[in-house]
């Protein structure tokens, strides 16, 4: 792992946490290993060998320009929800027709967006494939298109982050299918290319991959016997990091693939949307401790980081482990780790085990890399925090500090 502890310091890989937070000018900040990135990525190149397929992270998860121009680089294709999603991964040089654009939603300029550089493009519903229509004559371009089928199985997870279920807000309606078959195949515009599902996040058993991927193999033959030649299964991303840091056996990117291999065809490729699963275990929320106080029931370590910078702890009350950067000799006792915002939801952490620190320790919030900066918010006017990357023993500012004057301009008119 490239955060470990050494002489009761906190390193990411080559560099002490504890000297970064006295360089950088700026708390909180998020910290992330460039080297854990490259690993991440290789583990699924790794366990897709002998298999066509493409490996879309999916941008919705962290959407920092360096890391998605390195992860361009090592192969990367590209998951988009969004056409400003879109954009940025064309700023990062990512290859158009190794890209996706999902959701339920997706507005008339992101859809003509896509068709004119060729992205392929998912469809979800009934107007949602109207909509994919309509752009693609505004184009004037042919689009490849995937079908959104929700194989109804339960990935067991919170239930915000469930998408594959029967009553999810995403995906056609299966028993619909035929509707959509008979509709692509009287436009001339329209090419379906493949069939895809999306079971939900934080998956931490391959066996729910592998019933899926049952249920769409049929789909992808039943499709097939009305005549379309279809290439692709994309089964989605999902799979989860040890938040918990107990050693938990989490599946790895090899178990997930080796789990499934035996149902693909030789004719069929794999599409997979890694985000959590690349970047979540390779940063670090880096805060100071502000203080200590009891209300005489519960003790509270309070930070200047928040749920402003760092929501997912208190929008899905999860846990991400929280440890010093540095020593503190001192008492055990639990604390809620909380921040400045003015919320009692403001938490980063409740009922942690923790030695008393001292005012101004370092403290980390482990496994931030997904999910977390691009969470981040404006509220009580906090401004977003800086973002650093470790590369071997340099460290790189790959996002300033947000500030007050950057805030301001949003309000500036031509009058």
């Amino acid at each position: 792992m490239s955060f470990y502890v050494n002489d009761d310091y906190l390193y990411c890989d080559g560099l002490k946490i504890k000297d970064i937070q006295e360089q950088v000018p700026h708390s909180p900040f998020y910290l992330y290993s460039l080297d854990q990135i490259t690993a991440n990525y290789t583990a699924y190149e790794t366990a897709l060998e002998g298999l066509e397929s493409i490996i879309g992270y999916a941008i919705k998860a962290n959407n920092n320009l360096a890391i998605l121009r390195h992860l361009r680089k090592l192969g990367s294709g590209a998951v988009l929800v969004s056409g400003n999603e879109l954009r940025i991964a064309m700023a990062a040089g990512f290859d158009p027709e190794q890209m996706l654009l999902n959701g339920n939603g997706k507005t008339h300029p992101e859809l003509i967006l896509a068709a004119r550089h060729g992205v392929m493009i998912n469809v979800d519903s009934e107007f949602d494939f109207e909509h994919i229509q309509q752009a693609a004559r505004v184009a004037e371009k042919t689009v490849n298109v995937l079908i959104r089928i929700n194989p109804d199985v339960d990935p067991q997870v919170h239930h915000y982050v469930s998408t594959g279920i029967k009553n999810s807000k995403f995906g056609i309606r299966n028993e619909r299918l035929h509707w959509f078959l008979d509709r692509i195949n009287d436009d001339s515009r329209l090419n379906l290319v493949g069939v895809h599902c999306h079971l939900g996040s934080t998956i931490k058993k391959t066996s729910i991959f592998r019933d899926a991927t049952e249920l769409m193999m049929e789909f992808i033959d039943e499709i097939r016997s009305q005549g379309f030649e279809v290439k692709y299964l994309n089964i989605g991303g999902g799979l989860g990091i040890d938040y918990e840091r107990t050693g938990e056996a989490i599946p790895s990117p090899a178990d997930l693939i080796d789990s499934i291999r035996d149902l693909l065809t030789s004719d069929v490729g794999l599409i997979i949307e890694p985000g959590r699963s690349i970047i979540g275990n390779t940063a670090a929320f880096v805060n100071r401790v502000v203080g200590v106080k009891t209300n005489g029931n519960k003790n509270f370590i309070v930070t200047d980081g928040s749920m402003a910078e760092l929501i997912r702890p208190s929008l899905y009350d999860t846990y991400q482990h929280i440890d010093f950067i540095e020593p503190v000799d001192a008492e055990i006792e639990a604390y809620d780790v909380v921040g400045p915002v003015c919320e009692s939801a403001d938490f980063l952490g409740k009922d942690r085990s923790l030695s008393t620190p001292h005012e101004g320790a370092g403290l980390v919030v482990y496994d931030a890399g997904a999910y977390c900066y691009a969470m981040s918010s404006n509220y009580n006017l906090k401004m977003r925090p800086p973002e650093y990357l470790v590369d071997g023993e340099n460290l790189v500012e790959i996002r300033r500090a947000e500030n007050l004057e950057d805030y301001m301009r949003l309000f500036e008119t031509t009058q």
